[in-house]
């Protein structure tokens, strides 16, 4: 049986774990510390966490000011709040000073589920690549996530890293080691390319096996980091493959599939579809619904992938 995970709930575990190891690392939560999984730290680590209210845009301007002292803060609530509430902070408070504070947000996407439109973030990627110097980090599994929030911490300056509600598949092993700009290969093939972030990475994974039963051997690329993208691995899949699939819990503009697309126009065209979340807003519903209603399935994705390959030349 495949193990489930929700990285929200590695998130809150590996701060407790990063924790223990650096005594610079304080954490900040807006009055949601149960559902971002920050209670942990809270509980071993009372001194270093700050409970800040329904008070976003305070927050963040707090933890640029802890960063100026040498802290390591992390900042967290939903990814529509986290990204939203206080955009303004973010970009002159921490990216414009280049401070060393990390964003972590939860509940992306809409596999949050029944908390409808409001609360399902399909914009944060697209907001937090555009800031200049701001990393962007997707884990894709349990393990992806503890990995990425140690190297958010590695590396100075600002990083946004993004966490799911959902139980997900856990795909790399538990001593996964996360080097921020580098995509991963899960499974080699010629045919085509599914490039791939956060939740979607195991829905690629499943969709590449439906095609392999039909003779259709495509790769697979994870790309836990969205920002700094790895344009190599992207232009060696356009050169290698000849067609390439994004798929993301995302909208399809200004998130990972834009990300690749600048990547190919510029250095090596081919024929390029998008999985994602059209121009529209999410709804209510279960995860599994929601996952259907809005194209984001396995079946979707080799719907795309057939669709790229029949428009190779």
């Amino acid at each position: 049986m495949i193990q489930k995970i929700a990285t929200r709930d590695a998130y809150g575990q590996a701060l407790v774990k990063l924790g223990r190891e650096n005594p610079n690392v304080v954490v900040l939560d807006a009055d949601l510390s149960k559902s971002t999984k920050t209670a942990g730290f809270a509980k071993e680590f009372p001194e270093r966490f700050f409970q800040m209210g329904i008070a976003e845009a305070d927050m963040t301007s707090t933890a640029a000011g802890l960063a100026t002292c040498g802290k390591i803060p992390f900042i967290s609530t939903f990814a529509c709040f986290a990204t939203g509430r206080n955009f303004d902070q973010l970009r002159v408070s921490i990216a414009y000073p280049h401070l060393n504070v990390k964003i972590a947000a939860t509940h992306a996407g809409i596999t949050v589920g029944e908390d409808g439109a409001s609360h399902q973030s399909i914009e944060d990627v697209a907001l937090m690549r555009v800031i200049p110097g701001m990393i962007v980090l997707s884990p894709a599994d349990a393990a992806d996530a503890e990995a990425a929030v140690f190297a958010a911490a590695a590396v100075e300056g600002p990083v946004y890293l993004r966490f799911g509600r959902e139980p997900m598949p856990v795909i790399f092993p538990p001593e996964r080691k996360l080097i921020i700009g580098k995509a991963d290969r899960l499974k080699e093939g010629t045919e085509a390319t599914i490039a791939a972030t956060g939740v979607m990475t195991a829905v690629a994974l499943e969709a590449a096996e439906i095609l392999a039963s039909r003779g259709r051997m495509v790769r697979v690329l994870n790309f836990s980091t969205i920002k700094p993208i790895d344009g190599e691995a992207i232009v060696a899949a356009a050169r290698e493959t000849g067609a390439i699939v994004t798929a993301e819990e995302h909208s399809i503009i200004g998130g990972l599939g834009s990300a690749v697309a600048e990547v190919v126009v510029k250095h090596y065209p081919v024929p390029m579809e998008f999985v994602g979340v059209q121009d529209r807003f999410g709804q209510s519903g279960k995860p599994a619904e929601l996952m259907k209603e809005y194209g984001l399935t396995a079946e979707d994705i080799v719907a795309a992938v057939e669709r790229a390959i029949a428009r190779k030349r």
